[in-house]
């Protein structure tokens, strides 16, 4: 028997309709469950701390526990591929951050593909590295700086956390900007970097302010500029090093990836709780305590985000023949 024409057009129309509203209807119940936020680093650091204030933020928004999971090794290799074999279904998310865009070049052979296997969700923050010297320095600022560099080639000693961590690799930009020579000294981890930089066995580093601000702040250190394009309003009195070499930046960034193929409407579902999360004042103080700026985007832009820092620091890194350690 035939279907009246208005019976099963009104069927039609049904069908069509429901996975969209099944789609809806399960990003409005989500999270059933905890969810885990793996960070790629150890506890303490900028990755620990920006996945901290999220996931308090998530936990509360969702009344559901945002655990934060510290994977570290491998220069974050373990903990992203840790997040590229779950399942896509929005119960693991990964802290990203700049060390994901320069591992991309650093890294000849990885199990995964970082652009193609972890979808973009939101970002969260962005922090400046500064450019900081131990107090008996003879420079006290950056062209003071390049013009001592310049006189004494090879002389000065560039600590950093690691080699291709951000403080290497926006050191080697900087050295391939300003034509200057410096001896790369990597350390495992910011700390004892900065620990050796406050004792004077090493000259400068190009660390990221959150782990350096107190040290500045007590006389430890002195910053002679911040390396993102505007000044920071956690040290307000430091210029910028674009002001004194023309189109440099360089920032480490953070934001909330999640593995391929999860649900766009639970992308779509956190980055409007993230975003919202940006938007409040109470957060927006705890970020700017620690030197970050919000850098509120939709899931696309922060996907075009990461393209862009991704092809940036592989021009760096083959410039200056970084190799992992």
């Amino acid at each position: 028997m035939e279907l009246p024409r208005r019976k099963f057009l009104h069927l039609a129309v049904g069908a069509t309709a429901f996975p969209a509203m099944s789609r809806f209807a399960r990003a409005q119940v989500y999270p059933t469950r905890p969810v885990r936020i793996i960070v790629p680093f150890p506890p303490g650091g900028p990755y620990d701390i920006h996945a901290r204030f999220m996931g308090q933020w998530l936990s509360e928004r969702f009344s559901q526990p945002f655990v934060i999971e510290n994977r570290p090794g491998a220069g974050g290799n373990i903990g992203t591929e840790t997040v590229v074999r779950a399942p896509p279904d929005g119960y693991t998310l990964l802290l990203v951050g700049v060390g994901a865009a320069i591992n991309a070049t650093l890294y000849e052979k990885l199990n995964f593909n970082f652009i193609r296997d972890i979808a973009p969700v939101a970002g969260i923050g962005r922090v400046p590295n500064v450019m900081e010297v131990n107090p008996s320095f003879p420079a006290k600022t950056v062209p003071e700086f390049i013009a001592y560099a310049k006189a004494n080639p090879n002389k000065i000693n560039m600590a950093s956390g690691g080699s291709g961590t951000a403080a290497h690799v926006t050191g080697e930009l900087f050295k391939m900007m300003t034509n200057v020579n410096l001896l790369h000294v990597p350390y495992r981890g910011s700390a004892p970097a900065l620990t050796d930089l406050i004792g004077g066995q090493v000259q400068v580093t190009f660390d990221p302010l959150p782990s350096s601000i107190e040290h500045i702040k007590a006389g430890r250190l002195r910053a002679l500029a911040v390396t993102s394009m505007t000044r920071s309003e956690a040290l307000p009195d430091a210029p910028t090093v674009g002001d004194f070499v023309p189109g440099f930046e360089a920032s480490a960034w953070y934001g909330l990836g999640a593995p391929r193929s999860t649900p766009r409407e639970i992308v779509d579902r956190l980055n409007e709780e993230i975003n919202a999360a940006l938007a409040d004042p109470k957060m927006n103080g705890r970020l700017a305590d620690v030197g970050s700026v919000p850098t509120s985007m939709t899931p696309a832009e922060f996907g075009t985000f990461v393209a862009e820092e991704t092809e940036k620091w592989a021009k760096v890194i083959k410039f200056a023949g970084i190799k992992p350690e």
